[in-house]
């Protein structure tokens, strides 16, 4: 259940796009944005503010790859494992961020909720492989001791937030 906070700044992220059903996957990049991911409560939320169905924007948020009904971690490492990447070693990479984050291939994100790890397909930026992103940053020809002391250093950044 949404709580008036909440109700605010999806208001708020509507009013931005006057309410516009041609304006959803916007809209919902918005609330991803703010959320990590795409709550249930928010989808029916904008479903019934923009006066479309809920299945309607469901099918949008599971078509596309980017958006999330899962939370997702505060960092979002993605690892390239294309082509380019692979051949140059970026599974030891994903090796190395799962095992130091203690996280598998069913298990992708940390119980604080503070790393996610994911693969993708391409990132494309072959040139610099094997690359990762974290929030969408790129680090180019990672190595699973870069991938270590950037998790030090990631979580000494989240420590110090807090």
């Amino acid at each position: 259940m949404l709580n008036q906070e909440e109700i605010k700044k999806l208001d708020n992220i509507l009013a931005a796009h006057d309410y516009s059903k041609t304006s959803v996957i916007a809209i919902m990049q918005e609330v991803q944005k703010e959320y990590r991911y795409l709550p249930e409560d928010a989808l029916c939320y904008i479903a019934k503010e923009l006066k479309i169905s809920e299945a309607k924007v469901y099918s949008v948020a599971t078509f596309y790859e980017n958006f999330s009904l899962e939370p997702k971690g505060k960092y979002v490492i993605k690892i390239c494992d294309g082509t380019a990447c692979h051949v140059r070693k970026s599974v030891p990479i994903l090796e190395e961020f799962r095992k130091t984050l203690g996280l598998s291939e069913t298990k992708v994100t940390t119980d604080d909720m503070i790393f996610t790890v994911e693969t993708v397909s391409c990132l494309g930026a072959c040139g610099l492989a094997p690359v990762c992103t974290i929030n969408d940053v790129v680090y180019p020809t990672m190595t699973p001791d870069k991938a270590s002391d950037l998790i030090k250093k990631l979580k000494e950044e989240a420590a110090n937030e807090n």
